[in-house]
């Protein structure tokens, strides 16, 4: 028997399966993650350990954990995880890949198609009353059938959004033919969708934005960081973009009274990118399958190969 800290409750019965298995299952009872503090409390005496993005796993958790031996995390990306240190203690660490593809690049064309159609602001004008009648030049929207869509990380879930571009005769443009700085100028919308790494943070910064139309759109359905917050902030109120939509934020989540949620034409949603039924459980049996066949010694079947960047992906 194992002893194993899962630090959140998740859709799904894998966690069933877990504790079927004759594991010592313990997960965190609360809504918000646990502390540093008590994530290294909870989890000084583990064998496993299924973590989400918002747990920090570097070398000082690591550390404090001498009988750690296997950790899933429940995610498509990783950077939460310092895998070389992981890989030196001899820990495997495993994903979830591919099964968020479909539900994060339908979230994204959804951000997308919302913005274009200024859909929040024209439900918050019915509830507040303000639907008076039928106006000719009521919330006019951009057009998306036959704009330019701009991918920036043409992974799988790049693909996938560019499939359903196809559907409304969009040119696609994406990072693996064509330099950001003309994509950029070209593009009617830029959704992002590659991995969080040194090289990317901040990417889409105040020269990246001014680069935009003024009539262009960001949506980042990817990591937070890769767009500077305060830059995007500034060209929001300058009116250098039309919108921004984020499924993703730096810092996430962002504190009621951060000063980017008070910029016009921006869509923020609660990093629900994988947020399908599906999607979640199917997670769940993936990270378990990861932890139960670690702990059997038995290599897992979604281990993340050590020398890899850490791809994008809402989680």
């Amino acid at each position: 028997m194992a002893r194993v800290l899962v630090t959140r409750a998740l859709p799904g019965g894998g966690i069933e399966r877990l504790r079927a298995a004759g594991h010592d299952v313990d997960v965190w009872p609360e809504r918000l993650p646990p502390t540093p503090a008590q994530l290294r409390e909870r989890a000084a005496d583990v064998d496993g350990l299924l973590c989400l993005l918002t747990e920090t796993i570097d070398a000082d958790f690591l550390a404090a954990c001498p009988r750690l031996r296997a950790i899933a995390n429940y995610a498509v990306g990783w950077d939460n995880v310092d895998l070389a240190v992981a890989t030196a203690r001899g820990i495997p660490v495993g994903n979830t890949p591919d099964v968020l593809t479909d539900a994060t690049a339908d979230l994204a064309f959804a951000l997308l198609l919302a913005l274009a159609r200024r859909l929040p602001e024209a439900q918050a004008s019915v509830l507040a009353g303000d639907w008076l009648t039928w106006e000719p030049a009521a919330f006019l929207g951009a057009v998306v059938h036959g704009a330019t869509l701009g991918i920036v990380g043409y992974g799988r879930i790049g693909r996938a959004v560019a499939q359903r571009a196809a559907g409304f005769a969009m040119e696609v443009l994406d990072t693996s033919d064509t330099p950001l700085p003309e994509l950029l100028e070209r593009a009617d919308f830029v959704t992002l969708h590659c991995p969080l790494t040194p090289r990317t943070r901040g990417l889409i910064d105040d020269a990246a934005l001014q680069r935009m139309k003024p009539t262009a759109y960001l949506i980042n359905t990817a990591r937070g960081p890769i767009v500077d917050t305060a830059a995007l902030e500034r060209a929001l109120r300058a009116g250098a973009i039309a919108g921004a939509a984020l499924d993703v934020t730096d810092p996430e989540p962002l504190p009621a009274d951060h000063p980017l949620l008070g910029a016009p034409n921006l869509l923020v949603v609660p990093h629900i990118g994988s947020g399908t039924r599906a999607a979640r459980e199917r997670m769940t049996d993936m990270a378990v399958d990861n932890l139960l066949a670690a702990l059997a010694g038995e290599p897992m079947p979604h281990r993340i190969d050590p020398g890899a960047a850490g791809p994008a992906g809402p989680g």
